[in-house]
């Protein structure tokens, strides 16, 4: 059996969890991901990507400390962002470019942070 063309090129899962305010971790969406989130998907829209590139919401994503943070598959490329100069950034290099914007890449560390380490 051989396997279907995926429906998109790439999949961008945006964490929108949110804590309750205080929470040691705190949350992505207390740090505005979700604005940004919007941000993405009219950006998606006007550079054409209607059909190639979904941007979704995600629960946790279980890095909060480093929030708002995404993951980009079918790469497995994950990202943390604080602007929609970042957003831009990514969308362009990664996604238009095909290159990692490095910069704002969650290090091997931060992506494998054991549960003791998180707080």
């Amino acid at each position: 059996m051989t396997d279907l063309k995926p429906y998109f090129e790439a999949h961008v899962f945006c964490c929108t969890n949110r804590r309750p305010d205080g929470h040691k971790r705190g949350s992505c969406a207390a740090h505005g991901s979700e604005k940004l989130r919007d941000y993405m998907k009219a950006r998606a829209r006007e550079l054409g990507f209607d059909g190639k590139v979904r941007i979704n919401s995600a629960g946790c994503l279980d890095r909060c400390e480093l929030g708002p943070t995404l993951v980009i598959y079918p790469e497995g490329v994950w990202y943390t962002y604080h602007s929609t100069g970042d957003v831009d950034e990514i969308l362009q290099t990664h996604l238009v470019e095909g290159r990692r914007v490095e910069r704002l890449m969650l290090t091997l560390e931060q992506r494998e942070l054991r549960p003791e380490q998180r707080g």
